[in-house]
């Protein structure tokens, strides 16, 4: 992914627009795209495999493989939950090739009443050490989650998705989002309880 710079013209187009223009064969359209969503696509990626290394090889396949089928995007969506599902399928493939036991997968219970912020606002400074070491001990407890339930937290309350846009970016039905979601909630509350930490 290169780093050159993008006339700012061009980085205030829409996707759309930017999309349009990669198809006519003006790269640094694409550029754009790639500059405007390697971040968040690297942050995503990197949260479900918890190697930095790995996330930005994934990446890279990503937006080759983006680059490849942008042809066959289609306007009904939102060009970053199909961007989304692209970066969660390369994932997905990467945890399979890398692991030797398969996750196994749970569904129960209802919709969780309570909601988890893993991105806070900026904090003040009278604050900003305690709303840290919250962060650290979320991003502690997400790691630790199996991969199925780990993934759902990242894009619920991460990348503050849609059940329905999480849906449609793991091929998942809703009802087994909502209790996906609901599962990785109650086990990262046992395990904040076993860590002594309350009020989440």
């Amino acid at each position: 992914m290169s780093s050159k710079s993008i006339p700012a013209k061009i980085g205030k187009l829409t996707d759309l627009e930017l999309i349009s223009a990669s198809l006519k064969g003006r790269e640094e359209s694409f550029e754009a795209l790639v500059q405007r969503y390697q971040r968040p696509i690297v942050g995503y990626v990197y949260r479900m495999l918890n190697d930095y290394d790995s996330a930005l090889d994934v990446t890279q396949e990503v937006f080759i493989k983006v680059y490849k089928s942008l042809d066959r995007y289609s306007s009904d969506y939102k060009f970053s939950t199909w961007l989304y599902r692209i970066a969660h399928n390369a994932a997905i493939d990467h945890i399979r090739r890398h692991s030797k036991k398969e996750q196994s997968l749970e569904t129960e219970g209802d919709e969780g009443t309570y909601q988890l912020q893993l991105e806070s606002p900026r904090p003040t400074p009278e604050d900003d050490r305690e709303k840290s070491e919250w962060r650290r001990e979320i991003e502690a407890v997400v790691r630790c989650l199996p991969a199925v339930y780990r993934e759902l937290i990242i894009l619920r309350h991460g990348k503050d998705l849609s059940y329905g846009e999480i849906a449609e970016i793991t091929e998942l039905p809703l009802g087994t989002v909502k209790n996906r979601l609901f599962r990785a909630r109650e086990m990262m509350r046992e395990m904040f309880i076993e860590r002594g930490l309350k009020g989440i």
